[in-house]
């Protein structure tokens, strides 16, 4: 039969069990807050009974783990969501960069006259600056020896020249930009894998010596998800809990060792930029599939690329038919004083378009006649104000407007697409993210309902010792009487 000192240990294991209680609970309210923190609970069972003569006899109760509560499969959803979210996270930045650079506002998808959506075009943006030129082109032909209306157009080309340089710098701009998030975003998932490998040799250590490391194991979770959200990884787990890490095929994590990391490389091999991903043992270029790098890469060498393109291309055709190149327009006509020949624009795209610098201090040499003595004839004026309907065979048939409309409309159904998809992923992380609080997180009004269990439970326990204390006190007495 049990006796006093089986009692008092017993009752001993007891406070033990229940302070282990307490401590878990404690650790579940201390991060309540945070992020990535899985809530615990500790797994008491019964001690083992003890055989007597009037038969088995319990021995209270320990704690034999700490528990996680988490879902595998859930957390594996999240870690791929991640991936997804990220990609169209950075496409939607990039492209609203893009927008930004073209000073054009678009509703909807943003869209040309031949599609079913809509663009809506500032006045300060090139656009409406393409149609104040020929408008300016247009009031010369009306009047013009009129040096008012020539000074008027100098000065609007001037700032169409000047968009059409802010343009093509800010463009620039933008994708010197996404290359350096790219950059850096591959030194983050290299920290971050290198990170990973680390916990991986925690991990399996703890739990090699029978250890439940579970702030270990939200923290490598955290880890992954975070290098998800910059591309797209596969996992696998082994049997001493360690997560190798691959990337595009490539492996990059196995158990606590690096095996490789990742390197960006100019692709185009001078100069240029075109940054690409590739492992940095052996230079292998990795497709990825999702995540903010690749969705950078996407939007750089995509919409963005095809919009400076554009951008340049239109420039250089309104170079080209405005001066005429030696097929009339306006390098055919004639200025004020009898001067003819020369160009309305110099340089060769968006870049460097600008007016003739001799033309700003001398409105009179504007070449808006077709004859050295018909000074009141702007029919060379007229003929370049037409443009604005022509349609440019190095625009693929259409003007100069629709050609920069569809440019736009490029961006915008590209930006909407961006929109919509980066606010479903957010509707889905925001899913997952209450199905994981309903499982991993911690619930205050529950965590104080255990806490006090607990506590009850311990000075029950408590009251035990006590009594077996007297009763000891007791018998101790009936042995000196």
């Amino acid at each position: 039969m049990f006796n006093l000192l089986g009692s008092l240990d017993m009752a001993s294991r007891a406070m033990q069990t229940q302070m282990t209680g307490v401590d878990v609970t404690g650790q579940n309210l201390a991060n309540v807050n945070t992020p990535g923190y899985s809530r615990q609970t500790v797994d008491i069972q019964t001690s083992p009974d003890i055989s007597t003569g009037i038969g088995m006899v319990g021995t209270g109760s320990t704690a034999v783990a700490i528990q996680q509560a988490v879902n595998s499969l859930l957390n594996t959803q999240i870690v791929s969501q991640q991936s997804s979210g990220g990609y169209w996270t950075a496409q939607q930045g990039a492209l609203q960069s893009a927008q930004t650079s073209l000073n054009e506002f678009l509703n909807g998808t943003g869209s040309t006259t031949s599609s079913s959506s809509t663009t809506s075009t500032s006045d300060t943006g090139l656009s409406g600056q393409l149609t104040g030129l020929f408008n300016a082109f247009q009031a010369v032909a009306t009047s013009p020896t009129s040096i008012a209306d020539r000074q008027a157009l100098i000065s609007q080309a001037q700032t169409l020249a000047s968009s059409f340089n802010q343009v093509d710098s800010q463009l620039s701009a933008t994708r010197t930009s996404l290359n350096t998030s790219l950059s850096n975003g591959v030194t983050s998932a290299n920290s971050l894998l290198s990170g990973i490998a680390q916990l991986n040799g925690q991990i399996a250590s703890a739990e090699a010596s029978g250890g439940t490391p579970n702030d270990l194991l939200d923290q490598r979770q955290q880890d992954l998800q975070n290098l998800a959200q910059l591309t797209n990884i596969q996992t696998s787990t082994q049997a001493n809990g360690a997560v190798d890490v691959s990337i595009g095929g490539q492996t990059l994590v196995n158990d606590n060792k690096i095996t490789d990391t990742l390197q960006t490389y100019d692709a185009s091999g001078n100069g240029s930029g075109q940054l690409l991903v590739q492992t940095a043992t052996g230079g292998i270029d990795l497709t990825l599939t999702g995540g903010s790098i690749q969705g950078t890469i996407d939007a750089r060498d995509g919409e963005l690329a095809t919009m400076q393109s554009n951008i340049n291309n239109l420039a250089t055709s309104l170079i080209s038919g405005i001066n005429g190149n030696g097929q009339g327009g306006y390098s055919a006509g004639y200025g004020l004083t009898g001067t003819t020949g020369a160009d309305f624009f110099t340089g060769t795209d968006a870049s460097n378009i600008a007016v003739d610098s001799s033309l700003v201090n001398n409105p009179s040499l504007l070449q808006a006649s077709s004859s050295a003595t018909a000074n009141g004839d702007g029919s060379v004026a007229l003929q370049v104000a037409n443009l604005a309907s022509s349609t440019q065979a190095s625009l693929n048939g259409q003007t100069f407007g629709n050609y920069y409309d569809e440019t736009v409309a490029g961006l915008g159904d590209s930006l909407q697409t961006a929109n919509t998809q980066v606010t479903n992923q957010t509707a889905v992380s925001n899913m997952l993210a209450t199905q994981q609080s309903s499982v991993s997180g911690v619930n205050i009004d529950e965590e104080m309902t255990n806490l006090m269990g607990f506590q009850r439970a311990y000075e029950a326990a408590a009251q035990l010792v006590n009594t077996i204390n007297q009763m000891m006190v007791t018998v101790n007495n009936m042995k000196t009487a």
